[in-house]
This record gives C-alpha cells, sequence and structure tokens, in this order.
C-alpha cells in the first residue's frame, strides 16, 4: 500500500473511535487502538519505499545517510524503522556493518576533550537517544575490530590499559570514539584516558584536533607503536597544533609527512626542541621544528 492509502485507512479507524471514547469499557479503547498503532507504524515505514530499503536496519541506515553530519533523535529512527528495537539495529550499523555512527553521550564525552569538533553541532542538547552519522563512507574492518574489543573489554585491567592495549592491537588504523566507550564499559572517562596517553604516556594518539587534519571527527588513530621521549610530552597540544600546521605537517629535514606513511615504514611526526629542554629551551612555537620519528631519532643521537 502507499503512504496515502495507509493514511485514510489510519483517518478512518481514528474516525471511528470517536464513538469508541463514549465507552465505559477500558479494554473495548485499547483494543480499538491497536490497529491503529499498527498503521502509523506502516505509515512510517512506507515514507521510505520498499525498493529503496526492505529491512528496519536498512531504513534506518538510508535516513542517516540521507541526513549526515545531523542531530537525528530515536523518535525519527522509531518512525522510519517501525519498531520498538530501533537502538539494536543502529548498534549492529555501528558494530557488525561499520558505521560511523556516535550516540548524544559519546559525542558529549568527545567533547569535554575537545575532541568533536564540527560546526553548527551543539552536542550538549544532544540526548542519549540522539545520534549523528559522521561519515557515509562505511568502515568494513569494523566489524574484526568490534570482535577484538569485545575481547579487550572482559580482561580485569583499568580503563587506560583497555585503551592503549587496543590502539596498540591497531596501530596505523582509525578506530572511533563509539569503539573506545565500549571497550571502558561505557565509563565517561574513556576520553580523558585517550588524552592523558597522549599528553602524560607520550604515546602518539592522534586526532583531527590533535596534528591530523586528514582524519574524520570522532576518530583516534595510534600512528606508531612508541612513546615520545619524556620532555616532550609536556608540550601542549595548542602549540603541537601551530608547529605543525606552521611546518606544513611535514618534516623539516626530509619532507616525510602522513600522505607517505605505509606499513613498512610507520614513522610520524613529532616536534624537536632546538635549544634542547635540558639547557633550558622552552616549549614554545619559536623553539620547536616538526621532525620525523626517523630524522628526530638521527638529530639525537648526533648530538
Amino acid at each position: 500500500m502507499t503512504s496515502e492509502e495507509i493514511r485514510k485507512q489510519l483517518q478512518s479507524l481514528l474516525t471511528d473511535f470517536e464513538q469508541e471514547l463514549k465507552s465505559d469499557s477500558l479494554r473495548n479503547k485499547v483494543l480499538a487502538l491497536i490497529p491503529c498503532f499498527h498503521h502509523l507504524r506502516d505509515l512510517g515505514k512506507s515514507l521510505i519505499p520498499s525498493t529503496t530499503a526492505k529491512s528496519a536496519r536498512n531504513r534506518i541506515l538510508h535516513y542517516f545517510k540521507k541526513y549526515p553530519a545531523i542531530i537525528i533523535s530515536g523518535d525519527e529512527l522509531l518512525v522510519v524503522s517501525g519498531i520498538q528495537e530501533y537502538a539494536r539495529r543502529v548498534r549492529e550499523l555501528k558494530v557488525q556493518f561499520g558505521w560511523s555512527i556516535v550516540s548524544g553521550l559519546t559525542a558529549k564525552q568527545m567533547a569535554e576533550e575537545n575532541e568533536f569538533p564540527l560546526r553548527d553541532i551543539d552536542v550538549t542538547s544532544m540526548g542519549p537517544s540522539d545520534y549523528i552519522l559522521l561519515s557515509v563512507e562505511q568502515d568494513r574492518d569494523a566489524a574484526h575490530r568490534w570482535n577484538l574489543a569485545n575481547e579487550i573489554r572482559r580482561e580485569n585491567i583499568g580503563v587506560r590499559d583497555k585503551v592503549l592495549k587496543y590502539l596498540r592491537k591497531n596501530v596505523g588504523q582509525k578506530v572511533t570514539g563509539e569503539e573506545l566507550k565500549y571497550l571502558a564499559k561505557d565509563k565517561s572517562e574513556w576520553a580523558r584516558r585517550v588524552r592523558e596517553l597522549r599528553t602524560e604516556y607520550g604515546w602518539p594518539v592522534v586526532t583531527q584536533n590533535t596534528g591530523r587534519p586528514d582524519l574524520e571527527v570522532g576518530v583516534y588513530l595510534l600512528e606508531a607503536d612508541r612513546q615520545s621521549p619524556e620532555h616532550d610530552r609536556r608540550i601542549p597540544d595548542p602549540v603541537k597544533r601551530k608547529v605543525l600546521r606552521r611546518d606544513g605537517y611535514k618534516c623539516t629535514e626530509c619532507g616525510w609527512s602522513h600522505d607517505d606513511w605505509n606499513r613498512s615504514d610507520p614513522r610520524h611526526l613529532e616536534l624537536h626542541h632546538v635549544k634542547p629542554h635540558a639547557q633550558g629551551g622552552e616549549n614554545t612555537e619559536g623553539n620547536l621544528i616538526t621532525l620525523c620519528t626517523v630524522c628526530h631519532d638521527e638529530v639525537h643521537r648526533n648530538s
């Protein structure tokens, strides 16, 4: 049936219900409303033709892809899916099919660590049942990573250690905030632990907002399985961004950039103190230059 045909039937049912309201029987009123609920559900499903998407999950995906980077409420998904369990289908799209969908909770936790730089998106207005599709590109490796995340999630170790273990298992691969949130058993501290791994422990975990503008919003990446020298860990993120931007996100010695990255040569970019930190060199833009890890190691070997 077409949407218009369903609408007419629903209208007729609601008109008939006017008589039921005069009844003293509560059950008769409830029973009379059941067909209305079914027709209303069918009306919502009919908005996306079966030739476009047959299943509830595919209707949800079609709706997300039609409105990427826009806050979508759970009520909208309830209408287009035609099922109460729409949240489960959203999870399947994230876990099994690799679509970058974030919930309101995840978006807020990322925003608290300045890792959600989407313009015109007020994450403070998002509720737990609100969602955003961050990318219309499917990540086909996501299912494998989620299985790995499920294994690490069950281990009796702290959130920071879980996140680090997961990132080290996926060196050079993009992972999402939703994956890390799941890994941490939905504890809100996961985003703070990621920041600590970068700023306090020296692991090269990067995002769009911390030195890798080529990455999508909501994505984290461990560039290499090595920690930065201890004195370099104290460089504030804003200073790092300015130096990297100034140097064009390239090594000032050999010209290497992340466009040249490959698994056989897994280097990354670090900042080098022109006047050594041990000799009083400050963590300022004027005293820092961008080097790849190969050149950085060479400079320190020869100093």
